[in-house]
């Protein structure tokens, strides 16, 4: 099977790529959205300008995107996008991590649709709990790079997760419904490490940008190890 791999840098984009290829895929592309604006309703945003590194260690070629990212037209930018490849490479699928939003989900089912294409989500309705332990357990290493809810402060900025974060996560889904693996855009997410990466990354220069309850982490500067 020869899939391209919609892929944000975040840790479940990352984690269905690294699925696929247990799977014996063919990763004939990343492909990244960078969407102009923050609000975004089908893309990943923070730290988004960085995948380039990831594909680097990876060693898979990179296709980036730039939209507007307005509501239903950055879909037609991802089509422009693959249609192109798709004239270049031989292509039978696409990988999303999506999980839980039909939303995303459906819409991106729909566009491989119309291109002929299969849509793969290796991690749909997976309990999200065991997700981010897997994950966790697999050797990702993940920085929060925003949070958007109650619960989340300034200090989980630029935190590595670890499983005592897990319970943390839990707690706060018990007391205030947050999902534990972010689906609902409680936080968003960057991998430095993973078993498909050659090298690791590190940040080298960041910042801390905190308005009211939520925030993001600006990251100025980022290098292998």
């Amino acid at each position: 099977m020869k899939v391209v791999s919609l892929f944000s840098g975040g840790k479940d984009s990352a984690f269905a790529l690294w699925c696929a290829q247990m799977q014996g895929w063919e990763i004939q592309a990343l492909i990244t959205v960078i969407p102009k604006s923050p609000e975004s309703w089908m893309f990943h945003y923070p730290a988004v300008e960085w995948t380039n590194l990831q594909s680097d260690t990876m060693g898979i070629p990179h296709v980036r995107v730039n939209s507007e990212g307005k509501k239903e037209c950055e879909l037609e930018d991802l089509k422009t996008s693959l249609e192109e490849l798709m004239g270049n490479t031989e292509v039978d699928g696409l990988i999303s991590g999506a999980l839980c939003s039909e939303y995303q989900k459906s819409r991106l089912d729909y566009l491989c649709e119309d291109l002929g294409l299969k849509s793969f989500a290796p991690l749909w309705h997976k309990n999200q709990e065991q997700l981010v332990r897997e994950e966790l357990d697999a050797g990702f290493e993940i920085i929060i790079t925003a949070c958007n809810a109650m619960g989340l402060d300034a200090k989980w900025l630029g935190k590595k997760l670890d499983t005592s974060d897990l319970q943390r996560l839990i707690q706060l889904k018990d007391k205030y419904g947050l999902n534990v693996a972010f689906e609902g855009g409680e936080a968003e997410t960057f991998v430095l490490w993973a078993p498909m990466f050659k090298r690791r990354l590190k940040i080298i220069t960041a910042t801390r940008n905190w308005r009211g309850d939520s925030g993001s982490l600006n990251i100025a500067e980022m290098a292998f190890e």
